[in-house]
């Protein structure tokens, strides 16, 4: 079988559609790519689908094949691509001027497109062809105009939001087609936010963008994956699903990119936080996906002050959905300290960012709420926040009131305290709460009165947040501060790991080893080399 055979069976078979297509057209072009890991400059594409679309994102036709990367095919359990998958498929620079083809002339689409297009590029520059700049269209950052309410903006997540369950996922041309689908919501004339205009010039712009016909350099041949890749993208057992915190799955599985954005997260940091979001879907960061948030934060060039900033908002982020029921539980308090420890946010930030949270929470509640009527009579009014504690009240259906009170965003709480509200009463019990509130003097209510209170709540009191400590210096996260490294010939990882817990250091049991704990373990063991030498 001939190269060209080989190239014939890994492209997708031409339908009717695609032979429809007239490449002097305006249109779109539709790209997803599968990648032996996640740094351009490091790693290869696997595979690359183009879907091309008119310019309302109708298809009109598709291409797709399998790229032999010359090296080690990388994350398989992700990809679902193996070594003898691409062993007999071409090399990038060997299928680049049918790709060109495709390319020339169209805008280009995809999700999270920096990352594609880095990629793309990349190979092309290997090959020794020119990639122009051509318009480009990101449909991950489009969805904050088209879906301003979506949580999260993975490309699943955005499908769902207009209708079409993903299938496919994490294969190229799955995904070209679930963001072609994307695409044609976002451009649709009638059916949601009116497109923007900019992305409607998009495909006549790129009419008159030059693309080259032949390569105008020689080959690059650093083909083979280098030894950090090697490292960085082996797949790596998971720990068992029992195994995670369950206080850390269930916030992370409510994350908010919304609240991360509006808590000061950089926006090109999108890509970042949804790839720290599954990192921690277990509860733990291991070498791969420290490895993959590096390469994230550099793929979408984000300083270092950036990936800091991301890392608080997104601590935030938890700390709102961890207050979404109006407390904080020991469990989720300890979860999040946690995370600000692996990411290296202060972790005497929390109370600022847990009293930050409150107050965004509280603020949410309290909008759209009335002002008291002009005849109120029960005296100072219920505010969203105020705590209240429950006596007695069994014939006035207790829990019914207690579940309305917290839908409300008022804390129904155990125990009376001087930051107590209220104690409702009906008069029937005179134990513990009774006693500390009249102790307190504190106000009691009966369950009519409080059904009223609550029919007028009113906003939060304007809450006054603890600064955070001062000075507030910038610091990577323990996943990308610490480094790769070259360990001592016969040492391996956990021989440093229990030196260091021996001297005193905090060593986890995962992840990259602590560029100062081996630096530390080094010179000690040089140190006691020169000791044995000299005693001889």
């Amino acid at each position: 079988m001939g190269f060209m055979d080989r190239f014939r069976k890994q492209e997708t078979t031409p339908g009717p559609a695609q032979a429809a297509v007239q490449l002097d057209q305006p249109r779109f072009a539709v790209i997803d790519i599968e990648t032996t890991g996640l740094t351009p400059q490091l790693d290869r594409i696997l595979e690359i689908a183009v879907v091309t679309t008119d310019p309302w994102g109708r298809v009109l036709g598709e291409w797709s094949t399998r790229i032999n990367p010359e090296g080690l095919v990388g994350a398989t359990h992700i990809h679902g691509i193996t070594e003898a998958d691409v062993a007999g498929a071409p090399v990038f620079r060997d299928v680049i001027a049918a790709l060109t083809q495709q390319l020339a002339g169209a805008a280009l689409v995809a999700h999270n497109a920096e990352f594609d297009l880095a990629f793309v590029r990349e190979e092309f520059r290997r090959a020794g062809w020119d990639m122009p700049l051509a318009p480009s269209l990101c449909t991950l950052r489009a969805s904050e105009y088209h879906l301003p309410n979506l949580d999260r903006r993975r490309l699943a997540d955005c499908c769902w939001a207009v209708g079409t369950p993903l299938t496919g996922a994490h294969s190229a041309l799955g995904d070209a087609r679930a963001t072609a689908v994307l695409l044609a919501a976002f451009m649709h004339p009638h059916l949601g936010a009116v497109p923007l205009a900019e992305h409607v010039s998009l495909p006549e712009r790129a009419m008159h963008v030059r693309w080259p016909a032949a390569p105008n350099g020689a080959v690059v041949r650093d083909v083979a994956m280098p030894r950090k890749a090697e490292a960085a993208y082996r797949p790596s057992t998971p720990p068992p699903a029992s195994t995670a915190p369950e206080a850390l799955v269930a916030m992370v599985d409510r994350f908010s990119l919304l609240d991360a954005l509006a808590m000061g997260a950089p926006e090109n940091g999108m890509a970042y936080l949804e790839t720290l979001a599954e990192a921690l879907e277990d509860g733990e960061i291991s070498d791969d996906e420290a490895a993959a948030l590096a390469d994230v934060a550099e793929t979408m060039a984000l300083s270092a002050e950036d990936v800091t900033v991301a890392n608080e908002a997104f601590v935030q982020a938890l700390a709102i959905e961890a207050l979404d029921d109006g407390k904080v539980s020991r469990a989720e308090k300890a979860e999040l300290l946690r995370v600000a420890d692996i990411l290296n946010v202060n972790p005497k930030l929390l109370p600022t960012l847990l009293g930050k949270a409150e107050a965004a929470r509280e603020q949410r509640m309290s909008e759209g709420l009335a002002p008291l009527p002009d005849d109120w009579s029960l005296g100072e009014p219920l505010r969203v926040g105020d705590k209240v504690v429950f006596t007695g009240c069994a014939a006035f259906d207790r829990p019914a009131m207690e579940q309305r009170a917290e839908s409300l965003g008022v804390l129904v709480i155990g125990s009376m305290s001087p930051r107590v509200a209220l104690l409702v009463s009906d008069g029937t019990m005179d134990g513990g709460k009774a006693g500390r509130a009249r102790e307190l003097g504190a106000r009691v209510v009966h369950p009519n009165d409080f059904r009223i209170l609550l029919d007028h709540l009113q906003p939060a009191q304007q809450r006054e947040i603890k600064a955070p400590p001062e000075p507030r210096t910038a610091a990577q996260p323990k996943a990308l501060a610490s480094v790769l490294v070259n360990l001592p010939e016969g040492v391996a990882p956990v021989d440093v790991r229990e030196w260091g817990r021996q001297n005193g250091w905090e060593v986890g049991v995962r992840g990259r080893l602590n560029r100062d704990l081996l630096a530390a373990f080094v010179a000690a063991r040089e140190a006691a080399a020169g000791q044995s030498a000299s005693g001889n």
